[in-house]
């Protein structure tokens, strides 16, 4: 087959597969009545363990070849990564619409160029700069332009802003850090390190004392496995592949496809969606491609 339908057929893939993550998430707190189900910590913490026990058969390969002293930086890799931004995701999808959770994880790259800059010692040109002033005028023109979110309901969008935040941190950490480690071997560490932690959350939190039997609770647990199995997990090593097939750059470009896939399931859903936020999420677009221009020349 053509490498080239291949890359663009993984491509395709992840756009939707992260695009309905946001969807994922409500479908796991909430019923078609949108009537809470279960608890954002219980979602979470279910993804987390989900995708943990997916990549556990592939544990033991991975720890040997990887030295002792970098498996601590795999470790966190799983905690700045997967851990914290699904709470975050969750938390801040109960007052917000999963559309502008989509549009604003599109940020990602800006918050790559800022953490890089402000804590690794990345060099920043002027390109970069501009573009992160133009995504972030992005952000703030989505928020005006959500007659959704106002009042308190505001600042929820700061836990996917902290999310995104924490996924440029982890990505700076993997690259100067973990070069030396392949990403699969990145994911199976980190993700079934999260297991003990996310059972410990179910445990706290009351989730197996809940009605677990019945039709509304089986089917979001189905939701919040399904968000971790083919959402984290399986989405992890499909973008590995692209990474080793088209490289780094083409699979950044996934950045642009996501947000549209979680739009176009708010729309179903039933939530808002205005040309006006449209507008913003192109211009925040925009912004993550001016900012990586530079790169895309090199």
């Amino acid at each position: 087959m053509n490498k080239s339908i291949v890359s663009w057929g993984l491509f395709v893939i992840l756009s939707i597969i992260w695009g309905s993550s946001f969807i994922l998430m409500k479908w796991g707190m909430f019923d078609a009545n949108q009537q809470p189900v279960l608890s954002p910590y219980h979602v979470a913490a279910i993804r987390m363990l989900s995708s943990g026990f997916v990549m556990l058969p592939f544990l033991f390969y991975s720890l040997k070849g990887v030295p002792g002293k970098t498996i601590r930086y795999v470790l966190l890799s799983g905690w700045l990564g997967s851990f914290f931004p699904a709470f975050l995701f969750c938390i801040a999808e109960t007052k917000i619409d999963g559309a502008l959770t989509g549009s604003l994880n599109s940020l990602t790259p800006l918050f790559v160029i800022i953490s890089g800059a402000l804590f690794f010692g990345t060099k920043t040109s002027s390109d970069k700069l501009t573009g992160v002033v133009i995504g972030i005028a992005g952000s703030a023109l989505l928020l005006y332009s959500n007659k959704n979110v106002s009042g308190g309901h505001l600042s929820y969008t700061g836990f996917v802003v902290l999310a995104t935040l924490l996924y440029g941190i982890n990505v700076n950490m993997v690259h100067k850090k973990l070069s030396g480690v392949s990403s699969v071997q990145i994911a199976a560490i980190a993700f079934t390190g999260l297991i003990p932690p996310a059972l410990i959350v179910l445990l706290s939190t009351g989730y197996f004392q809940q009605p677990l039997s019945e039709h509304t609770y089986i089917m979001s647990t189905i939701a919040s496995s399904v968000l971790g199995i083919v959402g984290t997990a399986l989405a992890s090593v499909l973008f590995y592949v692209l990474v080793k097939k088209a490289g780094g750059l083409f699979a950044s470009l996934v950045t642009y496809g996501i947000p549209f896939i979680a739009i176009l399931w708010g729309v179903y859903y039933g939530e808002t969606v205005t040309y006006l936020q449209i507008v913003a999420l192109c211009i925040i677009l925009l912004g993550v491609y001016l900012a990586n221009r530079t790169d895309r020349k090199k």
